[in-house]
């Protein structure tokens, strides 16, 4: 665990603070138990005595009670301390995971070629430009009715995204997974039990009056549609996709990406979500990368997958493997989906177990992006724009868009 933390860049020493306060969680419970039983002789022998015996003995089980008190007390106060402690503690890192900070991840393979737009004879447009040429995006009424990172998607562009969705949810229900509308308000301990008020809260809405949360993906009511439960063995894997609004904060990107709708504060998001025997948990993982892959091929997307280094795991996950498409006017890779194995982390934080045989243990969990709608409508506009402003729908998307093939910019 120690190690973990270290390749995590996080505090080490909290380890040290957990075991502290279990030390103290397990011999106060000792000398809880220790003092009971001794109350309980006492009371069997108060009644038999008298005079200055039974003095005495009531005297002595006065301060038995306090002890007792005290011991409980102390018990429970060492027993939230080390709950406390372990909640801060990241899930331990997969031993396979590049040990390094966001630019230490390991490029595993690469799918697709750019096009080379300069031999096409035509400098690329940006997706914001394209995006508002088409009537597809507006990003200047979505700042004055909401603040800056907020945007509309008109015509077109609304069309895209719920052909985006539905193409996605089709490929998702084809391969097995049942589709969920889920809520985007969960409970503090839907939200910690995931992992996400740690080190990720200072990108969490929390609405004070009700004690609720935002959720910055379905995943994590997904996670918790399980909660307290204890599945059969033969259930599993339970497959969900999830369609739901994503709210992020965004903090600390100050400056970064602020152009176009690449890095925003609500989207819409279709995620998978599986319930599997740990045993089986790296198997999954692969399949979770490859229904990504599938996906991102059948827009005819250029992208490489990469294996995310220590440092730039979300606490809940033990490995992550991210999706990069090409996006042409930034000249480089950029994340359009990631999917993470968390083993039994969150289910034992949300006690969703699963029964084998005669045992009882927690279950795996594992999440991916299928489609994160903005970011996949940027890289859609970016790579099949042509030289007449117009953009090219991917023939796989050609069904959900009532047969267009073409995207035409607005008539001036």
């Amino acid at each position: 665990m120690r190690a973990s933390q270290r390749a995590r860049g996080e505090d080490v020493d909290v380890v040290d603070a957990l075991l502290s306060a279990d030390e103290r969680r397990r011999s106060s419970s000792v000398r809880f138990d220790e003092l009971r039983s001794e109350q309980k002789s006492l009371g069997k022998l108060i009644p038999k005595a008298t005079g200055d015996e039974k003095t005495a003995l009531l005297k002595k089980a006065g301060e038995l009670s306090a002890a007792v008190k005290a011991a409980d007390a102390e018990q429970d106060e060492a027993a939230a301390e080390a709950q406390r402690l372990l909640l801060q503690i990241g899930n331990l890192v997969h031993p396979d995971v590049p040990v390094g900070g966001e630019d230490d991840f390991v490029v595993l393979e690469t799918v697709g070629t750019p096009r080379d737009f300069a031999a096409e004879g035509f400098e690329p447009k940006d997706h914001l430009e394209l995006g508002q040429t088409l009537g597809a995006i507006d990003v200047e009424r979505g700042a004055k009715v909401s603040g800056s990172r907020f945007y509309y998607l008109t015509g077109i562009g609304a069309l895209l995204e719920l052909a985006l969705v539905n193409a996605a949810i089709a490929q998702a229900t084809a391969a097995g997974f049942t589709p969920m509308l889920t809520p985007a308000l969960v409970k503090p301990r839907a939200m910690e039990g995931t992992g996400f008020l740690g080190q990720a809260a200072q990108d969490v809405y929390h609405l004070d009056n009700d004690d609720l949360y935002l959720v910055g993906t379905s995943e994590v009511p997904l996670a918790a549609y399980h909660m307290d439960e204890i599945l059969e063995s033969a259930q599993l894997p339970l497959r969900y996709a999830g369609f739901s609004p994503c709210f992020r904060r965004e903090a600390g990107t100050y400056g970064k990406d602020t152009r176009g709708i690449f890095r925003v504060h609500q989207f819409d998001k279709v995620e998978m979500f599986s319930y599997i025997a740990p045993e089986d948990a790296d198997a999954e993982h692969a399949r979770l990368l490859e229904w990504e892959k599938q996906w991102l091929t059948s827009l005819e997307l250029p992208f490489q997958v990469i294996d995310t280094a220590t440092g730039d795991l979300g606490s809940s996950a033990s490995r992550k493997f991210d999706c990069e498409a090409w996006i042409p006017t930034q000249g480089k890779y950029r994340e359009l989906t990631s999917t993470s194995n968390c083993n039994e982390f969150q289910a034992r934080r949300l006690s969703v177990r699963m029964r084998d045989g005669k045992n009882v243990r927690p279950v795996a969990t594992l999440n991916g992006t299928l489609c994160a709608v903005p970011r996949t409508i940027v890289a859609i506009l970016e790579n099949h724009q042509q030289a007449d402003g117009t953009v090219r729908v991917p023939e796989a998307l050609r069904p959900f868009l009532g047969g267009r093939e073409i995207l035409e910019p607005l008539a001036k």
